[in-house]
Parts: C-alpha cells; structure tokens; sequence
C-alpha cells in the first residue's frame, strides 16, 4: 500500500472516529451557501423537511475536495451527497453515481445535459443557479418588431428594436454595462460569441465570430455613448436614461423592487448556433462511497421538489433550475427574474456557455482579452479580422500557459483548450 494511499485511508478512519457511531442524518458536504447565515437557512428553512433530517456542511473547495478524494481511494466514506458549482464537480465523474433514475423533466434540457458530464449518465443534477438577462422598460415594448416575442428574440429582432427606439425616441436607449466596473467581458464570453460560434475560445477568431463582433458594432449604433461609464444598469434604468439593458440579476434588482410595475425582464436574444447564456450553476451529486445509496438519492429527489428550490431561493437567493411559481411575499425582482431565467434556460434553442474553467489566477487576464477585443473593434473602429487574429494569439498562449482545457459549449480537450 503507498504512503498516499495509507495517508488517505488514516484520514478517513479519523474522520469517522470523529464521527462517532453512524448518523441517521445524511451528510450533504458543499461548496455552497458557506456564510454562517446561509448555512443556518439551509439547515433551518431547507432540509428541515427531509425525513431525518440532513447535516448540512459547507466547506471551502480545497478541503472540499481533498475529503472526497480520500474517501474515493480509502473505498468507504461519510459523505452521503455534495453540492458544488459545475466547475467544482467537473472532475469528479467516475467517483459519481449515476443518477438517470431521478426525474429531471422540470430541468431545462440543456443544463440536465451539463450535469452528464460529458458521459452518458447523470452525473449531477442541477441544483441552483444565477445568471444575466435583459431588462426592458414596458414603454419600450410599443417599440418591438412586429411579430416579435420578447422570450424568444433573435439578435437581428433586438438590433432592430434598439434602432426604432432610437428613432421613435429621439436618442439611444439600449444601456450597456461597458465601464470599469461593468460586467461587459461576460456578455461576450457568455451570450454574443458563442451565439454565432457554439464556442467561447475554440472559434475565437473564426468568420462566424467576424459576424458577431460585426453585429454588436451594429448595435452599438444604437446604444446610449455614455455606456462606457455605466456599472450597475438599475442605476440609469431608474433614471430612465436606457430603456433596455443588460446586466447581472443582482445588479437589476433594485430597477424592480423600486418600480415592480415599470420594467420587464427577459432573456438574452439568440444567434445562428442558439440563445447562449452564462449560467452560474451548482449541481448536487452522490459519491460512489456513499454510505445509504437509497436515502442519498430521496435527498437528491427533495432538492428538486418546487417547495424546496423556493426555500433554497430565499437562503441563497441563487435562483431554481425549474419553473415554479413565486409566492407573492418574493421580492418583485425575484418574481421576474425567475420567469426569465425559467424561459431562457428552458428555450429550445437554450446553449448554456459556462464561466471559464481552470485558469487559476489568470481568470482576470483571460476576461481583459475579450475587453480589449471591444475596445479595439467597437469604440476605436480597428478592422474585426485584424484584431480577431492579434488577440486569437494572446488568448493561444494564455490558454497553454494555464494549460486549461476546454468547458461548454466547448468540446472537451485532451490538454489546453486550442484557439483555432
């Protein structure tokens, strides 16, 4: 037996020594809902109603981590189910049960497909998620092409709708997030680019990415030029400065809770390869060690019941994966959101673009290169393809640096992820 072996085997004996004598209650180890008051309405308001009860742990990702892996090697463990973002349970496939059993038919298609893993079994099911959507003023819907369903718009629809506000209006009224502090680098990463590619870094600089950036420079026509200062987006809709815009939900939230009867919010439109979106996304999972298969797999069950993705809102205010009802005492941005969230992640043409994977420290210079791609074609008019290719080279090096492979809607790689 090596060292690391007995090692990992000595932590397990002690963890359960701690233990003491098997809990009836399952223990669910997460990443997530890790502030003391989070953790109190998990246990509290969530997973009180599981029969038995549930100990609910949260954890940092690296001791995280590290206790599943010893448990996975020592062949036996404690842990009966985990709670993680996509990214923190990407790796750990084969020590995963499959959890096909579970219906997962109130789940948009295109997330149950993330919780595959890339395999053919369910490897997680989604759990809770946050996400970015458009928010309109309701003036501006008069405006909308005739035809056109606000849920289901594509990004031709929505450039033509900002143009007729402009006009109808007398000045722009589509707000941006493009400041310092806005979060512009994710509506490229996540919703523009891999609308017209499927890919965030693989068809980088590809002629369907010549298209896109081609596109947002149409829209920028269209767009208020103070944008390049804007942060938080409910700052300029309640001033009524934009009448649409894009943003993170938290940062439109007080746009609804200040006004509930003023705004709409709605998906991001959609491309030649689909209605991309940047979900932030946490699955719950079973380890193959787990000590009651069958009483895991009821909790994995009760997570998904409608009564308890609402629960779960109000703890960690990441919002369900299913479409339910919001009760009437949910704050008015909460009930819209979920409405558009429900319709984006649900839509048929749904690509979920997750946030990048396996850059370490360098998550922050891998953003800046999609920021200086927009500065550069779309507020300095340097020519799309030129740029494309200079910063294509920028993004091949970082990738092999970080040695970072592939996420969604990236195929999978065997090393960097590769910048064609």
């Amino acid at each position: 037996m090596t060292f690391n072996r007995l090692r990992s085997t000595a932590l397990v004996a002690g963890i359960l020594l701690m233990a003491g004598p098997a809990l009836a209650e399952p223990l669910f180890w997460s990443t997530q809902a890790k502030p003391v008051e989070e953790t109190q309405r998990m246990r509290e308001q969530v997973l009180a109603g599981f029969p038995g009860g549930v100990d609910y742990q949260p954890s940092d990702e690296g001791p995280w981590i590290t206790r599943i892996q010893a448990e996975a090697q020592a062949g036996r463990g404690t842990i009966a189910v985990l709670g993680g973002l996509h990214g923190d349970l990407s790796s750990l496939g084969a020590n995963l049960v499959d959890l096909s059993g579970i219906d997962v038919s109130a789940v948009g298609p295109a997330m149950v497909e993330l919780g595959r893993l890339g395999t053919t079994e369910q490897k997680y099911i989604p759990w809770m998620q946050a996400t970015y959507l458009m928010v309109a003023n309701k003036k501006a819907l008069p405006y909308l092409p005739a035809g056109a369903d606000i849920n289901a718009l594509s990004y031709d629809q929505f450039i033509a709708w900002t143009k007729a506000l402009a006009e109808g209006t007398g000045g722009p009224k589509f707000g941006f997030p493009a400041g310092p502090r806005g979060l512009k680098h994710r509506f490229f990463q996540g919703f523009l680019l891999p609308s017209y590619t499927g890919s965030t870094v693989t068809e980088f600089r590809s002629a369907e990415a010549e298209v896109a950036w081609n596109k947002f420079k149409e829209l920028w026509k269209y767009t208020n030029p103070a944008s390049t200062g804007y942060g938080f987006m409910q700052e300029q809709l309640l001033t009524d400065e934009v009448w649409v815009a894009f943003d993170h939900v938290a940062r439109i939230a007080d746009a609804f809770n200040q006004r509930p009867d003023d705004f709409v919010a709605f998906p991001a439109p959609a491309g030649p390869k689909g209605r991309a979106f940047m979900p932030v996304l946490a699955g719950i999972a079973v380890p193959t060690t787990a000590p009651d298969k069958a009483q895991a797999l009821a909790l994995v069950a009760f997570m998904l019941k409608p009564e308890t993705q609402i629960a779960t809102l109000r703890a960690t205010n990441f919002f369900p994966v299913i479409a339910t009802d919001m009760p009437a005492d949910m704050p008015p941005s909460v009930r819209a959101s979920a409405a558009a969230i429900a319709a984006m992640t649900g839509a048929a043409d749904a690509l979920p673009a997750l946030l990048p994977m396996g850059l370490g420290d360098k998550g922050g210079q891998f953003s800046q290169i999609y920021t200086d791609t927009f500065e550069r074609i779309v507020l300095n008019g340097q020519p799309v393809r030129a740029v494309l290719d200079e910063e294509a080279a920028v993004l091949r090096a970082l990738m092999i640096e970080a040695n970072a492979p592939c996420w969604a809607p990236d195929a999978a790689s065997d090393g960097p992820c590769p910048v064609k």
